[in-house]
Parts: structure tokens; C-alpha cells; sequence
């Protein structure tokens, strides 16, 4: 049995919170990042193989597996695939790591979202110490609460609920803490 290949993580800024609900990009298309000693980006479609596959991809807490979000198997997490880059939509858990991120994002303290991948044979182009990312196998997306990689993704929290129902869970939270 061969090793299965090394994960690479990449992060990014800017998330947005609203009810119990993160949405924002995963990854932006054509950004740079530094990488280490090496620059990279994402090419628009970098992410559409991973996705046509079906694969259940994760949500996570800072790349843990302990601390699972969501997951697209079973809907809580929603991945697409647009024009600046790879959105996400993630409805958080009533667990202590949802209403940890939750408390966070409202307050604009997360550090943004980082994705775990696996480049396919093929799936990326070098041109001196610039790495294109062309193809990803994606493993899991994360909400990472310190510093990201690429600085260009975003967070926010989304609600369906009333303003009266957000207004009472943000008292409760309050009271809790």
C-alpha cells in the first residue's frame, strides 16, 4: 500500500456572522499567498473536480477533527464554486465549538477560513516559485481563529430568523458567558 499523499492548508481572512449561520469564501480565484518561500494561487475551477465527486467534505474548527461543524453529506455545509472563488454557507451546531465560532464571528474576531487538500498529478503549474493551483482534491474546510493564509476569504454570519429571536439569543449569549 503506497502512503496516502501529505494534506496541505491554506487560510484565508474575512468571515461573516448573522443567527447561526457562517457564509462567506473558502477561497478566492488569482489572489496571492505566500506560501513558505514560494507564492501561490488558485485558478477559477481549481475546485470543480472535488466537488462534482460527491466526496463528503468537512467542516472544521482549526483543522480538527475533533471539533466537527458540518459536513456536505448531510447538508449543513454548502460548497459553490462562482466567479471570485469558492463560497461556503456552514450552519453551526448548538455544540460549544459552534457557539464558541458563533460568539467570535459576531464580535469579528475570527482570523478567516482555511481549506485541506491534496494536489492530483497534474493539478498545479509552477512558473519559478509561483504555484498554481489548477485542480484540488478538497478534504475539509476550516474556521480558523488566528491568522490565515490567504487574506482575501470571508466569514459572515447569516440568519433566517427574526430580529426579535436574534435579539434575545444575543442576551442569552451575554448572560452565559
Amino acid at each position: 500500500m503506497s502512503p496516502s499523499p501529505e494534506v496541505e492548508r491554506r487560510a484565508a481572512a474575512e468571515l461573516r456572522a448573522s443567527g447561526r449561520r457562517l457564509v462567506g469564501y473558502v477561497a478566492r480565484y488569482g489572489v496571492e499567498a505566500r506560501i513558505g518561500t514560494f507564492v501561490e494561487t488558485i485558478a477559477p475551477g481549481a475546485f470543480t473536480r472535488a466537488l462534482a465527486s460527491g466526496a463528503d467534505i468537512l467542516a472544521l474548527a482549526d483543522h480538527d477533527p475533533k471539533a466537527v461543524l458540518g459536513r456536505t453529506k448531510s447538508g449543513t455545509l454548502t460548497l459553490r464554486e462562482d466567479a471570485e472563488g469558492l463560497a461556503f454557507e456552514l450552519a453551526l451546531p448548538e455544540t460549544q465549538a459552534g457557539r464558541d465560532l458563533l460568539a467570535l464571528a459576531e464580535r469579528g474576531d475570527l482570523g478567516g477560513m482555511s481549506f485541506g487538500f491534496v494536489v492530483p498529478e497534474g493539478g498545479d503549474h509552477w512558473s519559478g516559485n509561483t504555484r498554481e493551483l489548477r485542480s484540488v482534491d478538497l478534504h475539509e474546510v476550516s474556521v480558523v481563529q488566528s491568522w490565515p493564509a490567504y487574506e482575501q476569504t470571508s466569514v459572515a454570519v447569516r440568519s433566517r430568523q427574526s430580529a426579535d429571536h436574534l435579539a434575545l439569543l444575543r442576551h442569552w449569549l451575554e448572560t452565559v458567558r
